[in-house]
């Protein structure tokens, strides 16, 4: 099926998000795991910056509910049926890989899916939305766009890297996280709302006692001073502009630049001491020893314990 089609005109409009009761709206994880019936694959949460799922269910039939945050979805694998009913105004479109779907906070449809269905949900708060768009010095943002289906293979790639980089590192996978969620909604805002947003880019990069600071708190062990809230306040910058100043100082994004740096700490020791491989990921950080040698791996195409046998 190609893009989604509307049908018939929206007679029965739902209450817009910004009118919708608060006290009626659900939780986007608790609304999911009701009308879909299972439990997520992976799930990684922020309360002040949104949570990304990953599910994979089966046929649905049901009105989702309203829901405190915007849900934005894409679709890793496989292609399905999509119809979502509002009123009496019926959007069809297909989950495939390419495409987005938007379900806007405090709205409700039926939806109807007839098969087995593997997506990614990010549950977006409308003030995420709206403290991007003030640090971008843009316009408040206005309603989301409902979406069934609709091509986006931007919004689609970065959803699929937010699943896809968890790599049992506390501070590596919250500050990775943090930056998506962020590219996320000016992707968001300059696509998907009514009154699409441009960002005008501003030049020039952190100055050297900014990027010192920003380079000492990602030496720290601490994951509180590793927080992309933390790093872009010591550099009296918003977390918008600081991502893209650490950048254009470095070439690299605060993630990677942290993460390059655990890697040649994890070489340090593989090569100069005789740490278990157990004592090298605690060190570090990873949550399990076999999380290191994934995120090694991932990174070198070697095991730890191939490349230290290499190293000696």
């Amino acid at each position: 099926m190609g893009d989604p089609i509307l049908r018939a005109p929206l007679q029965d409009p739902q209450p817009r998000p910004s009118e919708a009761d608060p006290d009626k709206l659900r939780r986007a994880d608790v609304e999911m795991a009701r009308v879909l019936k299972t439990v997520p694959l992976q799930m990684a949460s922020d309360p002040s910056n949104g949570s990304i799922a990953h599910w994979k269910h089966g046929a649905l039939h049901d009105v989702v509910e309203p829901m405190t945050d915007h849900v934005i979805m894409t679709y890793p694998t496989g292609v399905q049926r999509l119809e979502r009913r509002t009123g009496t105004s019926v959007a069809i479109g297909t989950a495939r890989s390419g495409v987005v779907t938007i379900i806007p906070a405090g709205s409700q449809a039926r939806w109807d899916i007839p098969g087995i269905v593997d997506v990614i949900q990010l549950y977006l708060p409308h003030t995420t939305l709206a403290r991007v768009a003030r640090e971008a010095n843009a316009p408040a943002p206005g309603d989301l766009l409902e979406r069934t289906g609709q091509p986006d293979p931007i919004t689609s790639g970065l959803l699929m890297s937010a699943a896809d980089v968890l790599d049992g590192n506390a501070a590596l996978d919250a500050l990775f996280r943090q930056q998506l969620t962020d590219i996320l909604a000016t992707r968001i805002l300059a696509g998907h709302t009514g009154a699409p947003t441009t960002f005008v880019p501003i030049m020039g990069g952190l100055s050297p006692h900014a990027l010192r600071r920003a380079i000492e708190r990602l030496h720290s062990d601490s994951d509180a001073d590793v927080s992309l809230a933390a790093l872009a306040s010591e550099a009296g910058l918003s977390r918008f502009h600081f991502c893209r100043a650490f950048k254009d100082s470095t070439g690299l994004s605060p993630h990677a630049w942290l993460r390059q740096h655990r890697l040649e700490q994890a070489m340090n020791m593989l090569r100069d001491t005789d740490a278990s491989m157990v004592s090298i990921a605690s060190a570090l950080g990873y949550a399990s020893q076999t999380a290191f040698a994934a995120a090694f791996r991932k990174l070198t195409g070697e095991t730890p314990s191939d490349w230290r046998r290499r190293m000696r």
